[in-house]
């Protein structure tokens, strides 16, 4: 296929080059990539020498595999970003081991019996403890005044202490320790786990973005978050400003593996975005192709008037500007960090 141009952004051109028959540059609107191949359908005219090597005299597994090029290369990215953060800094996960994550509170029972950030709490009396719903459970099973034994294990040691309820400030009728825990936290894992669960999270990352990319693109749901005094993070429409402000966010919290894990959902978002099955998405073009392989029969090729698409199309494009600029004033307005 001839390819003659690859740009990294959309709308106006800010820079290119030319190396043989390709046009390489840099477009303003930093919100994917494109590659022009000649003679995509019959409405792209191209030089009859060309034509050999036109998108659409291609077979249709060559037609696929270049339409779905770019989504399956967000696809690896992503599985990529996944298991280098998953095997370098750990995934996200419930540890079962319940840990100190904060300084008990000042006069508490935890900072009485001397509890540190960084501790494990393993039991409430005999009651094993692996997540905070757990302990908070066993707190409160027990009343202000009385006495608990709390096993605590600091790095390699393991021991008890004997810790007197006093009154929730919030409730005095109810018990407590005075100490903020959690058993979630980033855990190392070994190559192997890290693939497995780098493809696992793709797979559900895609779920989610496919249930996800109808409800963003819903005027309906587009002109409530706009009109709402408090947009839905959930479901506004955004851009690469408001993916800034929640990275810049992620980065202050989480560090840089939180980043790119950002950056890996970002990229299986895109992917699934990229084959709706609509023109101009990638997808409408393979939707296309699989359309003409099924109506082919006998040695006659048959070929789509793709000018029947174009009112679809441009029903697309004008919902696609809308989202943009549906997404950028809410950026402005409603910053998501």
């Amino acid at each position: 296929m001839k390819v003659t141009q690859f740009y990294m952004g959309f709308g106006p051109r800010v820079w290119s080059t030319k190396r043989g028959e390709v046009e390489f540059g840099v477009r303003a609107l930093p919100i994917g990539a494109f590659v022009r191949i000649v003679g995509m359908n019959n409405l792209d005219e191209c030089d009859p020498a060309d034509e050999p090597r036109a998108y659409r005299q291609q077979s249709y597994p060559k037609r696929i595999f270049v339409i779905t090029a770019g989504s399956v290369m967000h696809m690896i990215i992503a599985v990529t970003l996944f298991i280098g953060v998953y095997a370098t800094a750990g995934r996200f996960g419930n540890t079962k081991v319940l840990h100190v994550v904060t300084a008990p509170a000042s006069g508490s029972p935890a900072e009485e019996i001397g509890l540190r950030d960084g501790d494990q709490i393993l039991a409430i009396n005999e009651t094993e403890i692996t997540s905070r719903s757990e302990l908070i459970a066993a707190i409160v099973a027990y009343k202000p005044g009385d006495a608990v034994d709390v096993k605590i294990q600091r790095d390699d040691l393991v021991f008890s202490r004997q810790a007197k309820l006093i009154s929730n400030p919030a409730n005095p009728q109810i018990a407590f320790l005075g100490v903020s825990t959690d058993s979630y936290k980033y855990v190392r894992q070994n190559i192997f786990s890290a693939v497995g669960y780098g493809l696992a999270d793709v797979a559900t990352a895609a779920r989610a973005s496919v249930a996800g990319v109808f409800v963003v693109i819903n005027p309906a749901n587009i002109f409530s978050n706009v009109v709402a005094d408090q947009p839905d993070p959930l479901t506004r429409p955004t851009t690469v400003v408001g993916a800034s402000q929640v990275g810049g966010e992620i980065g202050r919290s989480e560090g840089l593996k939180g980043i790119l894990i950002m950056l890996a959902s970002v990229n299986v978002f895109v992917g699934v975005f990229n084959m709706l099955p609509l023109l101009p998405f990638d997808g409408g073009h393979a939707a296309i192709a699989t359309y003409e392989r099924f109506r082919s029969r006998h040695g006659r090729i048959y070929r789509a008037d793709v000018g029947k698409m174009v009112p679809v199309a441009t029903t697309v494009v004008a919902l696609l500007a809308m989202l943009l600029f549906a997404g950028l004033y809410l950026d402005v307005t409603s910053p998501l960090g």
